[in-house]
């Protein structure tokens, strides 16, 4: 059995904390085991390493997550990188691919895909082991994981069984889908033993490479990744799912929530406040996320959540807040925080003058001992000024040491990167015509990488 996790969504229910790179799995707002704050993909990945399964899982993702995702579960994490964000089917099929063309994998694997962002008991992975089982001994087509649930919800999609009774079975037969009905809808169906579509399934290798083959489609990974824009852009619940004649659902009883709106998440928060501010004692059931550097006072409300961050402040009663997102969706502005493989980074200003010249100015902190990756810009110069730490600075044919107050100017096309012996601190302004973050040629990403090739060129290397 292997494991395919999907990361992908630009979370912005979750708005002005998550966006396209730091999506909702990776604030760091829940309360793990020894009492430090974890993000739901750090929560998701142990769990599932208390499973024993991490050796058999590996995570989908686009392009902007990776970094985040090794940043924060380790660089060793298998990924497979989307070359642009399609949908769940063409990301699933792109990692049924990997598994069949480059991996090797029999087609009579199963393989068991599920979001890297579920609120679950660790023994929901006991039932997730059932899955391989349950698709063997039924010979459907797929197998699904359904919650049984506790009170009739209109946020969760419902999968409705053929057989409805209260003998205790190891699976059911599916009937069919309801995607979020009224609450009243949703108790008619709890009654006949409709469960909450948590969007985990099973599958033989064979049955998706067999589909793909009838649609057309590469099956060899490579040229499947060249070719991926002809896949269709639709979720693999309508494409795959919902057309299969024989699927089954394992009940499982037991807590689980997505959490993707601010008044689900804040339920499971580890504290009412993180960052800087006050929150009065006439003030109930209110939290406080604030990533500015400036204090925010919450005062004399209830029921309300205030998140502050460099992409924006938002101030939402808590039942009302699964509506940002149809709200935010004519914000058209680049990401002002990033958090990265070797650090983060803060956009502080940006201007555009009159003759198409740009500015931009970032605070960026390399963690010590990460670095940079090595590379250049046709577009733009830089200008660094070291404000805290120390570190070595690839410039050219030298490497030297940098500290706190040096001054660093790096115009276009000049090669350069930075390792951090301590915690680093840099203000980076940008300056040209047409910045953008495309505007990047990386020669190489380790430190190891760029000495050896300093000492290959016989090129300086100062202590």
């Amino acid at each position: 059995m292997r494991l395919v996790l999907l990361s992908g969504g630009s979370g912005k229910r979750l708005w002005p904390l998550s966006n396209d790179t730091r999506s909702k799995q990776f604030l760091k707002v829940l309360e793990g085991e020894n009492g430090e704050k974890q993000s739901m993909v750090q929560r998701v990945w142990g769990q599932l390493k208390k499973a024993g399964l991490t050796g058999a899982s590996l995570i989908s993702t686009s392009k902007m997550q990776s970094d985040m995702i090794h940043s924060q579960i380790g660089i060793n994490v298998p990924l497979i990188v989307e070359p642009e964000r399609r949908d769940t089917f063409p990301a699933i099929a792109l990692a049924a691919s990997y598994l069949y063309s480059i991996e090797d994998l029999a087609e009579n694997e199963v393989i068991v895909v599920l979001p890297v962002d579920p609120y679950i008991e660790d023994h929901f992975f006991e039932k997730v082991k059932e899955l391989e089982k349950a698709l063997t001994h039924s010979e459907a087509d797929l197998a699904l994981i359904g919650v049984k649930p506790t009170y009739p919800s209109s946020k969760y999609g419902y999968i409705v069984p053929r057989e409805v009774t209260d003998k205790e079975v190891e699976y059911l037969t599916v009937n069919h889908f309801t995607e979020k009905p009224s609450e009243e809808e949703a108790q008619t169906l709890i009654e006949r033993k409709a469960l909450w579509n948590c969007g985990v399934f099973a599958f033989k290798l064979k049955y998706l490479i067999d589909l793909l083959y009838e649609k057309g489609l590469p099956l060899h990974f490579d040229e499947l990744h060249r070719q991926y824009e002809i896949l269709p852009k639709i979720s693999f619940d309508y494409e795959v799912v919902e057309k299969a004649p024989h699927l089954i659902v394992l009940p499982y009883e037991g807590y689980w929530k997505d959490l993707g709106t601010w008044n689900t998440l804040t339920e499971e928060m580890a504290t009412n406040q993180i960052g800087k501010g006050v929150i009065s004692d006439d003030t109930f059931n209110t939290h406080l996320i604030n990533e500015l550097d400036i204090p925010i006072t919450v005062h004399g409300v209830k029921d309300v959540v205030v998140a502050a961050s460099p992409d924006g402040i938002l101030v939402t009663d808590k039942a009302s807040s699964p509506k940002i997102k149809g709200l935010i969706g004519s914000f058209n502005q680049p990401q002002m925080y990033e958090e990265r493989l070797w650090g983060w980074s803060r956009v502080l200003d940006y201007a555009k003058f009159e003759n198409g010249q740009e500015m931009v100015t970032k605070r960026i902190c390399i963690h010590q001992g990460k670095n940079s990756s090595y590379h250049f810009h046709n577009l733009r110069d830089e200008v660094w000024t070291i404000v805290k730490g120390e570190g070595e600075i690839a410039l050219d044919d030298t490497i030297n040491r940098v500290k706190a107050g040096d001054i660093i100017h790096l115009p276009a096309r000049r090669k350069h990167g930075i390792f951090a012996i301590s915690d680093l601190e840099f203000i980076e302004v940008q300056t040209g015509s047409g910045i953008t973050d495309e505007d990047f040629t990386r020669l190489y990403m380790t430190w190891d990488e760029v000495i050896r090739h300093f000492q290959k060129s016989k090129s300086k290397v100062i202590s």
